[in-house]
């Protein structure tokens, strides 16, 4: 049901930028829009990894810089049946974390250091388990698809204000166009999100089920959201676009599922990952939502070079 309904919101994104095209220039609009949109996909395609690292200052670590986490993230992919991504730390004190790359084979698992030093072992095992879970889906290639289209629907509306008003041309007049400047990205918006929001519960369940303990990943979702509301992310912050590449959106503090939100609430996303705990036979507990909860920390220390200082869990 998840990739069914999945595919519909993708339509139907699509069909709104044909949609917008077309208004602007009759048929040729449209072939030209889906030329636009073909070349920002195939750019977006090869590059948006490597853009989205070096947006938020990620460095790769490997067994001799962080042999713990590297471990891990090895162990759990080799659960998943994935080949293993490589291994980024972003310098932020914000516990979050994300998934990139075009395929399994050219993937990447990004964890914040403020991520690895407020979780236990078992917690941070559920979050990457939730990133590979992405990245076992293909929703990384998705996720970038998605946000190439809703980004080039807001561009053809900018371009309706200038090309679109005259109703001689077949245009939609400045009426029209004034309105598809402001309708077209909010609806795209409101597409991208759902999709969003779509692949995440997909990912909180396929993570569950590599990681074995489903109640661990309810666990960190609690603390990174707790966490994300208190503590913001700069780079987040001036690249809003990215949000939802998040396992937590980084930017919002509020909890509701709405048409504006690019993920679920955590509450939930903890009732389903609660129904698969009970089907696979965990019954973990697991703290409120909205109950802080003071992390245990284990006997590690952070990753060489991660500057993020003695706390962390990883050596």
């Amino acid at each position: 049901m998840n990739y069914f309904r999945t595919a519909i919101l993708l339509a139907g994104l699509t069909a709104l930028f044909m949609g917008v095209g077309y208004l602007i220039g009759g048929a040729g609009g449209a072939t030209i829009a889906l030329l636009i949109a073909a070349a920002t996909n195939l750019f977006a395609y090869w590059n948006s990894d490597r853009m989205v690292l070096s947006m938020y200052g990620a460095h790769e670590v490997d067994a001799r810089s962080a042999p713990e986490l590297v471990d891990l993230v090895a162990t759990l992919a080799g659960r998943a049946g994935l080949p293993m991504p490589r291994v980024f730390l972003m310098d932020n004190p914000q516990p979050n974390a994300f998934a990139t790359g075009r395929n399994p084979e050219n993937a990447a698992v990004a964890l914040t250091t403020g991520l690895v030093q407020s979780l236990n072992r078992e917690e941070l095992a559920g979050v990457i388990a939730h990133e590979l879970a992405h990245i076992k889906n293909h929703d990384t290639l998705l996720m970038t698809i998605t946000a190439s289209i809703a980004g080039a629907i807001s561009m053809l509306g900018q371009f309706g204000m200038f090309f679109g008003g005259n109703r001689d041309n077949n245009g939609p007049g400045i009426i029209g166009s004034i309105a598809m400047m402001i309708l077209a990205p909010l609806g795209a918006m409101l597409v991208q999100m759902a999709i969003s929001r779509t692949r995440e519960y997909a990912a909180d369940d396929l993570g569950g089920h590599i990681v074995g303990q489903p109640m661990a990943l309810a666990s960190a979702l609690v603390k990174i959201s707790n966490a994300a509301h208190a503590i913001p992310n700069e780079e987040a912050e001036r690249n809003p676009a990215t949000a939802h590449m998040f396992i937590i959106n980084p930017l919002s503090g509020r909890g509701m599922d709405n048409l504006f939100s690019t993920h679920p609430s955590t509450e939930n996303r903890i009732a389903e990952l609660q129904r698969l705990a009970a089907e696979l036979g965990s019954r973990r507990a697991v703290p409120s939502a909205h109950q802080a909860q003071s992390p245990r920390r284990g006997p590690w220390t952070a990753p060489r070079g991660s500057g993020a200082g003695p706390r962390g869990p990883w050596g």
